[in-house]
């Protein structure tokens, strides 16, 4: 028999899995009957996919309507996905009309009133989902039928709510990142993020999720990748956890967490450097050192000791470290923004993941905009166009340094190259000259090759800085053989045995249609 409900989302890539759709469907049972559990299934798909498939799959599935039996679609509705959702939810409707359709997540918990996939669709639940959703469908299979459009979703104690870890799949096991959660909320107001609404941080129960974690450890789970705002928060449950894995250690098992950067106490410390290399990734939110701003958009945050953790961590500790700044945040200038840069370079994370401000539906960060002339892309994902300090043109500057920065430093390729480039007495600028350089020379910032990166390196560093060829050369041949890469970059010619002779360099400088993914 067809399913009565469907559960679907539009994932960015297909090695995510939705947690939030997974805590649905466990709570079903437990909230709306036993029925309606065994009535429903899963189905994810991709950003990537046509709509017109994802139509077709989901008609399929759904079989030919029955009068008398209520079909339900639920869709978990993100900022990167609601552009094709929206058009999804409208081709659905138009060829089922009574197909009742679900919308929740983030992207339409919060200004949803004039959203055309709210007009579209039936059902809307804000915030919390677990309880509600499954009350919802059991009036609309059950009745008596709902007669709200918005509801606000029921926030339960986090004992009331079913974890979600075993309608994980074998293929999610084999295949998928495992996202799981020790806690939710943040007590943190930071006006830039969703979780500034939040009241606290609510931790589950500490027994029941080692409890569930070790099921999915024992059905061959060992990517986990942590999705609390605050991990380091409760230091002995962050202490539980780690034990947990050391416990369990294998050459294969792969943790992910967000740190608090200036929370590190001891205990903790001494915790993590018992880790061998490879199983901890730390993603550390610095995202600014500038103490007025950091009080203008109410974030906490002590600088000095963020330092000291960032440079005990990258000295001390066994985890790759990903740290995040972020640009254009209100009152900010690009200089002020080049001194953060410069200090965070200075203290050696592995990773600096340089984003855009997003103003994000809901988030408090929106008060700010007439005071600092802030402009937003009016389209997901809402990002800053310009500020009162920053000038569209020096947004726009910063998004190609930005993605030149993944493919040249996050991407692992120049470790011995990058520090010819990245010259005091500032490394920002010294980047962003090369950046400027290398947009002029190419007009791209999505189709470089490794073997053109190579050479624009080469030419940059001996024909703009001045640098010696031979130096040039003995970095980036001994950076180009480490990658990996099996191409003949033109400045590498005759260093590398048995390769292909280059191919010649377009005069105009335009890039071959290669996809480069960095690091």
């Amino acid at each position: 028999m067809p399913p009565a409900i469907i559960l679907s989302t539009l994932n960015a890539k297909y090695i995510h899995a939705a947690l939030g759709l997974r805590y649905l469907l466990a709570n079903l049972a437990r909230h709306g009957g036993d029925d309606l559990r065994a009535a429903a299934v899963l189905r994810e798909f991709t950003i990537k996919r046509p709509v017109g498939e994802i139509v077709a799959a989901l008609l399929d599935e759904l079989g030919e309507p029955v009068a008398g039996r209520p079909q339900i679609v639920g869709f978990g509705v993100y900022i990167w996905n609601v552009g094709p959702t929206t058009e999804l939810v409208r081709r659905l409707k138009a060829a089922r009309p009574g197909l009742t359709i679900v919308l929740g997540g983030p992207e339409v918990s919060h200004e949803w009133q004039d959203q055309e996939i709210v007009r579209l669709a039936d059902h809307l639940i804000t915030g919390w989902g677990e309880v509600s959703f499954a009350k919802l469908c059991r009036a609309i299979v059950h009745g008596p039928p709902p007669l709200m459009k918005v509801i606000a979703g029921e926030q339960p104690p986090l004992e009331d709510i079913e974890l979600p870890y075993a309608e994980y799949g074998a293929a999610d096991l084999a295949h998928r990142l495992l996202y799981v959660e020790a806690s939710r909320g943040c007590p943190f107001k930071c006006e830039f993020c969703l979780s500034a609404l939040d009241k606290t941080a609510w931790p589950f129960d500490r027994e029941r999720l080692l409890a569930a974690l070790d099921g999915l450890y024992r059905r061959g789970a060992r990517h986990f990748k942590f999705v609390d705002r605050t991990f380091n928060l409760k230091v002995d449950n962050s202490l539980a956890i780690l034990q947990f894995f050391l416990d369990r250690l294998t050459p294969d098992l792969f943790l992910h967490f967000e740190v608090i950067p200036d929370h590190l106490p001891e205990p903790l410390k001494a915790m993590i450097a018992r880790f061998p290399a490879g199983v901890l990734q730390f993603e550390i939110g610095v995202q600014t050192f500038d103490p007025a701003v950091q009080q203008r958009i109410a974030r906490r945050q002590d600088n000095e000791k963020t330092c000291a953790n960032l440079d005990w961590l990258v000295k001390h500790s066994p985890a790759h470290l990903h740290a995040d700044l972020i640009f254009g945040l209100p009152g900010e200038t690009l200089a002020g923004f080049a001194q953060g840069f410069d200090r965070l370079h200075a203290l050696g994370p592995h990773e600096i993941q340089l984003g855009l401000l997003k103003r994000l539906r809901g988030t408090p960060i929106a008060r700010h905009s007439a005071e600092h002339a802030m402009v937003y892309d009016a389209e997901p994902p809402y990002t800053v166009q310009q500020t009162a300090a920053v000038p569209a043109a020096d947004i726009a500057r910063f998004a190609r340094l930005a993605r030149y920065w993944d493919l040249l430093a996050n991407s692992g390729r120049f470790p011995q190259t990058l520090p010819l480039l990245l010259t005091a007495p500032s490394p920002f600028a010294a980047l962003l000259a090369f950046t400027d350089w290398l947009w002029q020379q190419t007009a791209s910032t999505s189709r470089l090759t490794p073997e053109q990166l190579v050479d624009h390196l080469f030419d940059y560093l001996t024909q703009v800085s001045g640098l010696a060829p031979a130096t040039v050369r003995h970095s980036l041949l001994a950076d180009y053989r480490a990658s990996g890469a099996r191409g003949n970059p033109a400045c590498l010619q005759g260093l590398l045995k048995d390769r292909p002779p280059p191919a010649p360099r377009a005069a105009s400088g335009l890039l071959q249609r290669q996809e480069r993914h960095g690091g």
